[in-house]
């Protein structure tokens, strides 16, 4: 899937200290060699407990976890609609991802400059929401001027058009992202056509320091941007940037160590990356054998014939079932012959939609 969740924030928030620590973290680009890796991109494997169960029970030569990408976004300042420092580059490249995971410092440090003099993370999230409503209001106006003549003289896709257009511009003048307007189906297709920065999803990645991590729930700041992300329908992930970096740097062991020392169960990069994963619309079917257990991803809603296409395209092309079992069902069972004893493996065909967690043999013929 070639997906990818951008990662933006002003100056001095832990913006380029988190990246740093995911291409450390990241997985070998020499076992992705279909993703193209450029300096600001780093690409991570994606945390599943269900990959090492089934590596416990199948006894594999290898396991390979699924991974994707994050992109790090040219720093933003006040203005970048109108190319105020990288502003043209930023926004350039916020078009090219999927998802925008936003970072926002969220602890006090006379040591590092805040550009706006204070901190103030509501303050930060506003000013990078506003600039790309700004270019989004400037990509519907553009946009309407050429569709009003059209609409003007009745012709029935500009008026559908218009319609949609002028709906976006009313929320856009009022502050408001093109992802709270609702759409039908059929609108939306002419949305996603538009490609507003406004309509991607949004993760808000607070930033705490080293002493509040174990329990930021103290952490006024953290408290603001929780009330303000669900207004926005969004979740909230808590890291302290500078301990993920260090993290990184560590072996399996030594950073289940650190993490206990530190009072903490999961790292905050690996909950990061769970919840891009999923606010991407991505989840996971395995393969299982003796040669390989692997993770696959794949877009929800994606049915067989598609999902065996992940694998190779001679799977799309001559399939012919999938024999499938739910992961739950085949831990239960305890092996795939007693799934299968039990009833619990199943033949599906090309309108089966695959669900999060699906253990499948594709059947094809080429």
């Amino acid at each position: 899937m070639a997906l990818t969740a951008g990662i933006v924030g002003l100056p001095n928030v832990g913006k380029s200290t988190l990246f740093n620590a995911i291409t450390k973290a990241g997985a070998e680009s020499a076992n992705y060699p279909f993703c193209t890796i450029d300096p600001n991109v780093g690409i991570v494997e994606v945390p599943d407990h269900r990959l090492d169960k089934l590596t416990e029970l199948v006894e594999p030569k290898k396991t390979v976890p699924t991974a994707f990408e994050f992109t790090d976004i040219a720093g933003i300042v006040k203005g970048a609609s109108k190319g105020e420092g990288l502003g043209n580059k930023f926004l350039s490249h916020i078009r090219q991802v999927d998802a925008i995971c936003q970072v926002v410092r969220c602890f006090a440090d006379d040591n590092i400059t805040h550009v706006a003099g204070k901190v103030d993370p509501i303050a930060d999230i506003d000013v990078i929401n506003l600039e790309l409503i700004l270019a989004d209001l400037e990509t519907v106006d553009k946009r309407i001027a050429k569709v009003q003549k059209m609409a003007k003289q009745k012709d029935k896709e500009a008026v559908f058009e218009h319609e949609i257009l002028v709906k976006i511009k009313e929320a856009l003048e009022a502050e408001q992202p093109a992802r709270t307007v609702e759409f039908s189906d059929e609108q939306m297709k002419l949305v996603k056509q538009l490609h507003l920065l406004t309509s991607k999803p949004v993760l808000y990645v607070a930033n705490v320091s080293e002493d509040e991590i174990a329990d930021p729930s103290g952490n006024e700041y953290v408290q603001k941007v929780r009330e303000f992300a669900k207004e926005d329908n969004a979740e909230v992930i808590v890291v302290c940037a500078k301990i993920e970096s260090e993290i990184a740097e560590l072996d399996d062991e030594e950073k289940a160590m650190f993490l206990e020392e530190l009072g903490i169960e999961e790292s905050g990069l690996d909950q990061l990356i769970r919840a891009t994963y999923s606010l991407l619309g991505l989840a996971t079917y395995f393969t299982a054998g003796v040669q390989e257990v692997r993770a696959w991803t794949f877009r929800e809603g994606m049915k067989a014939p598609q999902c065996a296409g992940v694998i190779h395209t001679d799977f799309e092309r001559g399939f012919i079932r999938a024999e499938t079992v739910s992961y739950e069902d085949l831990i239960a069972a305890g092996t795939m012959g007693a799934a299968r004893e039990a009833g619990k493996v199943r033949l599906e065909g090309k309108e089966y939609l695959v669900k999060d967690g699906d253990i499948i043999h594709f059947r094809f013929n080429v």
